[in-house]
């Protein structure tokens, strides 16, 4: 990076300056007591060289101002009085000595062995942490020599020396005033602000502010913000200087806000904003003074500090938060699901209990009936009747009458039967009574009836068809003269011969039963109102299906729907309903326990369920006659008690949804503390609120006066934002101004 000359007043300096540039093989001339090692450096006011003192040994820095005349005295006197009153500093470069009288005049500083900014700046961008403790540095020096009344406004790399532990030290104050001074002062294109670049600017604090930016922006990207060659080019056209600061403060004002910065690894938003608010062509828009940059940095920097902290602290809450959710949800789902399995068993039992309760009324029923009919069977004057009957090839007109009027005192006195017909048929299988009397069916062969040969029905004509020996229940058949789906229990009537192996069977006595009158199986038949049971029978009935619904909640609406047929399980169902009432009859204990596991389920779906959650517990129950022969007790029907599944496990749900409104309430009570804990930690984190509503909430707390506030508002003293000169500092600087041979020594360091 080039160095960049400070913008003359006057171009004939700079002619001078240029043409003794070429004569530097010897010091303008002696110092006493000192030895002139090298040349250093040429300026537009004048030349630096190298020397040693005699006395220490100490090697310094003497700069010569080559004019001639009044103007060497005012150029020397103006740096020397700010060099004064920044006495003893350790950001700024010291002075030593000063020769008022020596032609050319001259003073002696320190000599920095590294360099300057620039030189180092020659090397390359320096990277972010580098820079930024170099622009502390020196914006702690800007600091200094603010609060003792001095305004550099020339910073640059050129005029920032480093020292031996490449620390800054502020250097060349030729263009510095002081703050109550009003005589314009021209810096550096590129760092200098843009209202400086006027012959009647007045001084300012802010003027330094805009050159820390351009300081900063250059050590990250290698090039002072707006500098192109273009703009360069630009400024050449014009000859004049008023015209050419003209055209620089134009072109400053209105260009792009420069963001080569923002792209710099490691610079992060705070870092950048500071650059670009340093940077803001409008002097109102920037930091007031360098105290406040300072500010600005420490806040930043207290921000980072503070960042793992916070990110702990944000992290941490919701970490615990989601663990305890976590867990929370674990336990919800595990009380859940042991509630609902504690409940499915608890259902399945119950549903199993009312099965063989069912299921043991259902046969209960069923052998009453048979009782019964066995009862009415073995009375001897209907024997009697029936063993004429089976000795003449057709019944008398007598015996006709005095069967029928049997059947019809039947059904007086057995109304609990809820007999839908009664009927008597001889051993031949013709009907020869029947309740109600119809005279079309009284006296036809009913032979090929299931309730006649206990065969499951066969064809109709079919010869020699032997008559029930045991009592009978029938398959499902459909009436011819009322069409209802029935069923019919029948017993055989015995012979009246004294030995038992002797005697036949010369008729049968039946009874019908309309399928839905058997009132055991009504709604209330069940132990809760949420089961339901439900009736079928797993043998083929009269249309050769097996399966078929007997009873059902919903069958009388499925019959009344148009053209409904008659309901039936799937064949999957009827094989487990046949396999269940195989194992449940037989001896063998294999057997017993292979039923018991057919006897639950708790995914069943019922046929006539066509709700969108088809889901039931079930338990299976045959309905067995006790005390009869196998062939008699094994029916063949099944009770299944069914409760929905949501309805049998709705305490736990409720339970559930408890558990969730209490645990989602929980939750939101904690993100709201949290929320406002951390609420309150940023109110008070934040010193300079920008909203009305964190600026009362401070006040309200107590927080209203911000560390940082006071440091950013200008001074009462100075218009500038600089703190006027103390009363402390005005006499050391007149005692130096006075008393031109005395040596003046500061302290070593930066």
């Amino acid at each position: 990076m080039s160095h960049d000359p400070t913008i003359s007043q006057d171009p004939d300096d700079l002619a001078r300056a240029q043409q003794r540039s070429s004569q530097r093989l010897r010091p303008p001339t002696e110092v006493p007591g000192y030895e002139i090692e090298r040349f250093l450096g040429a300026g537009a006011y004048g030349e630096v060289w190298v020397a040693i003192d005699r006395n220490t040994g100490r090697r310094t820095a003497i700069k010569f101002y080559v004019h001639r005349g009044g103007v060497d005295w005012s150029l020397l006197s103006r740096e020397v009085e700010k060099l004064a009153f920044l006495f003893a500093d350790r950001y700024v470069v010291q002075l030593i000595d000063v020769g008022w009288d020596a032609s050319p005049p001259y003073y002696v500083m320190e000599y920095l062995e590294n360099g300057s900014l620039a030189d180092r700046m020659q090397k390359g961008t320096i990277p972010v942490a580098e820079a930024l403790g170099l622009f502390r540095d020196i914006t702690i020096g800007l600091i200094h020599a603010h609060d003792k009344g001095v305004l550099h406004c020339d910073l640059k790399p050129g005029n920032v020396l480093l020292d031996q532990d490449h620390r800054p030290r502020l250097a060349d104050f030729g263009q510095a005033r002081l703050s109550h001074e009003q005589t314009p002062a021209l810096g550096t294109l590129f760092y200098m602000a843009p209202e400086q670049a006027d012959l009647n600017a007045v001084p300012d604090a802010r003027w330094d502010v805009y050159a820390l930016g351009a300081l900063l922006y250059s050590m990250l990207t290698g090039e002072p913000p707006q500098r192109t060659p273009e703009s360069l080019a630009q400024f050449e056209r014009h000859p004049g200087l008023p015209e050419k600061l003209a055209a620089y403060r134009k072109y400053i004002m209105h260009a792009p806000s420069p963001t080569r910065h923002r792209q710099v690894s490691g610079v992060d938003r705070d870092l950048s904003d500071i650059i670009s608010r340093c940077l803001h062509p409008n002097p109102a828009r920037r930091y007031p003074n360098p105290q406040a940059v300072l500010n600005a940095l420490d806040a930043r920097s207290l921000r980072q500090s503070r960042r793992p902290l916070l990110v702990l602290g944000a992290i941490g809450p919701a970490v615990l938060l989601a663990v305890v959710t976590w867990f929370a949800w674990s336990v919800y789902g595990t009380a859940v699901r042991e509630s609902d399995e504690a409940l499915s068993r608890r259902a399945i039992e119950t549903n199993d209990f009312a099965a063989q309760f069912v299921a043991e009324t259902v046969a209960g029923q069923i052998d009453r009936r048979w009782q019964t009919l066995e009862e009415e069977a073995g009375d001897r004057d209907l024997r009697e009747i029936f063993t004429r009957v089976a000795a003449v090839p057709k019944i008398t007109p007598a015996d006709g009458k005095l069967l029928q009027a049997w059947v019809e005192r039947l059904d007086r006195e057995y109304p609990e039967i809820e007999a839908a017909s009664w009927a008597m048929l001889d051993g031949r299988g013709n009907q020869v009574a029947r309740v109600p009397y119809d005279a079309k069916t009284v006296g036809k062969n009913y032979a090929f009836r299931d309730y006649f040969n206990g065969r499951g029905g066969l064809p109709e004509g079919t010869p020699n068809i032997e008559p029930i020996r045991v009592a009978h229940l029938s398959n499902v058949f459909v009436s011819q003269s009322t069409q209802e789906r029935k069923v019919a229990f029948s017993v055989p009537i015995w012979s009246t011969e004294p030995e038992l192996a002797a005697r036949k069977v010369i008729g049968v006595l039946s009874v019908t039963v309309a399928i839905g009158k058997f009132a055991e199986l009504r709604a209330d038949g069940a132990s809760q109102r949420s089961q339901v049971a439900v009736l079928v029978d797993s043998k083929k009935d009269s249309d050769n299906r097996a399966g078929a619904i007997l009873e059902h909640p919903h069958l009388a609406s499925h019959i009344g729907e148009p053209n409904a047929e008659p309901a039936y399980f799937d064949a999957a169902g009827v094989e487990r309903l046949q396999k269940l009432t195989r194992l449940a009859t037989s001896s063998d204990p294999a057997s017993a326990k292979a039923a018991t596991a057919l006897e639950n389920d708790n995914n069943y779906h019922d046929p006539l369920d066509h709700g969108a959650n088809n889901r039931w517990l079930a338990a299976f129950q045959p309905v067995v006659v006790a005390g009869r022969p196998p062939e008699a007790g094994a029916t063949g029907w099944v009770v299944i008690v069914q409760e929905p599944y949501a309805e049998a496990l709705r305490p736990a749900q409720e339970l559930g949804r408890k558990l969730m409104r209490y645990g989602l309430t929980a939750l939101g009570v904690v993100i709201a503390v949290v929320t406002a804990l951390w609420g309150f930690v940023m109110i008070v984190l934040n010193e300079a609120p920008q909203n009305e509503f964190t600026k009362f909430l401070r006040r309200y707390t107590g927080l209203a006066g911000a560390s940082l506030s006071s440091t950013t508002q200008p001074s009462s003293n100075s218009d500038s934002g600089v703190v006027g000169i103390t009363a402390a500092t005005r006499p050391a600087a007149a005692t130096l101004i006075h008393k031109p041979n005395e040596k003046t020594r500061g302290p070593d360091g930066l």
